[in-house]
């Protein structure tokens, strides 16, 4: 086999339990105005669809707890194993969540069920995303290293094209009553089945040539654990703040879409899961593209003027769409936020995975990654919902998207400055 179509049958069988991962966090987010009616009923729909949204961000917080025990996991037993792991843990909270009964059936119990279902989820998603992150990351050449990692959110978003295709499909051949009786549990099931392949070829990977190579000092226990965070505790929060951005803008422009389109623009259901097929697309091309973009001209130029746009963008595009609502103006708006968000994630998971120190190199990453989720992405539709429903202004929620920008646009400056983290760190030279 040559050494390109290797590589690339690397990036699939690792990209694959990532492509899962967003998978279920997608159509839990898609169908929540389901899930709000069927686990979470309340004396009126802002009130149900609220708790729905916090069920999902609940999930987030786990996240940092996942982050710091799969994480250790991951540097101490090895990159492969942990990927492994983590993939039957988000299985486990899927199927979890298609099977349980309705709050009619079994009451208190139905909403219990589906949060720990969600804590699973978000336990296992802590560590997943850096694990994955981290693998392309060291099995990638160094004038390449940009575009294996932008795979990592690349398959995200094939798997956000996956969902969203499946929404119209499932919407248009049984309609919006039969999917919300028990049509929306068909997309979790199909979950739940195509996890057997995916971890039949996880268990066929290589341990990454770092990895075994063993020229760090990893953590023994979790005093030198706690104790080696706090000695690169600065670079850890500048992590949360670049990821920011990514996370806010992904969880409004995916998750959160078919609701916004359907409650506040008034578009139906089907036209809803039509724009996030589009938006996965789209950011489908990005992601790479940026990534690669990124290894030919430079992460210091991309990642800076990105953020910046996100910052000086989310408001004014929303205000349009808000005071211009037709389908091609929705269509616009999501395909620029696309934009930034792919030219933005699509060069900073390579730089997050680049400045975290190599003893605890998948901790690191993860517990940054997953804090700045449970801080801002998790919580984006619920925020969005409150937004709106608080100050009466449809175009609110980009305050909350420029805040995340604002957060990375300030984290990117300090990495990137003359004499600064990304020029000092000894993980990936050039």
């Amino acid at each position: 086999m040559s050494t390109k179509k290797q590589n690339a049958k690397m990036i699939f069988s690792v990209a694959s339990g990532n492509f899962l991962e967003m998978y279920d966090f997608a159509v839990y987010g898609f169908y929540a105005a389901f899930i709000a009616k069927i686990f979470f009923p309340a004396q009126n729909d802002f009130i149900s669809l609220m708790q729905s949204f916090i069920a999902f961000g609940v999930g987030s917080l786990m996240r940092p707890i996942g982050a710091i025990v799969l994480g250790v996991y991951m540097d101490k037993y090895g990159r492969k194993k942990g990927l492994v792991l983590t993939l039957v843990l988000m299985a486990l909270g899927t199927f979890t969540i298609a099977c349980c009964p309705g709050y009619e059936s079994i009451g208190i119990l139905a909403p219990i069920i589906v949060v720990l279902g969600r804590l699973l989820q978000g336990f296992s998603a802590g560590a997943e995303l850096g694990g994955t992150s981290v693998y392309l990351a060291e099995i990638a050449p160094d004038h390449l290293r940009g575009f294996y990692v932008s795979w990592q959110s690349g398959s995200q978003q094939i798997a956000t094209i996956f969902s969203g295709g499946l929404g119209v499909f499932l919407h248009y051949c049984l309609g919006d009553e039969i999917m919300q009786i028990w049509g929306w549990r068909i997309p979790f099931i199909i979950g739940c089945l195509i996890v057997p392949y995916i971890f039949y070829i996880r268990r066929a990977l290589e341990e990454t040539p770092e990895f075994k190579s063993k020229n760090h000092q990893t953590p023994k226990n979790l005093k030198d654990i706690f104790q080696n965070m706090r000695q690169n505790v600065f670079i850890v929060i500048l992590g949360i703040m670049l990821v920011s951005m990514t996370t806010v803008t992904f969880y409004f422009i995916t998750a959160y879409a078919p609701t916004f389109v359907n409650k506040v623009l008034h578009f139906t259901k089907l036209e809803g899961f039509i724009i996030v097929a589009i938006v996965g697309l789209s950011n489908a091309f990005w992601l790479p593209f940026s990534g690669y973009m990124g290894d030919k001209i430079g992460r210091k130029f991309i990642l800076p003027v990105a953020a910046f746009l996100g910052v000086v963008s989310a408001y004014p595009m929303l205000y349009f769409l808000m005071h211009h609502i037709s389908f091609t103006n929705l269509i616009l708006v999501e395909l620029w936020f696309s934009f930034v968000y792919g030219t933005y994630n699509g060069v900073m998971t390579a730089t997050l995975s680049e400045i975290m120190p190599k003893n605890v190199k998948v901790l690191s990453f993860s517990f940054a990654y997953s804090v700045a989720v449970a801080i801002f992405g998790g919580f984006t539709p619920a925020v969005s919902t409150f937004l709106i429903e608080k100050t009466n202004n449809p175009s609110s929620p980009a305050l909350w998207l420029t805040l995340a920008a604002l957060c990375s646009l300030v984290a990117s400056w300090i990495i990137f400055k003359k004499g600064g983290i990304y020029q000092k760190s000894i993980n990936y030279r050039k």
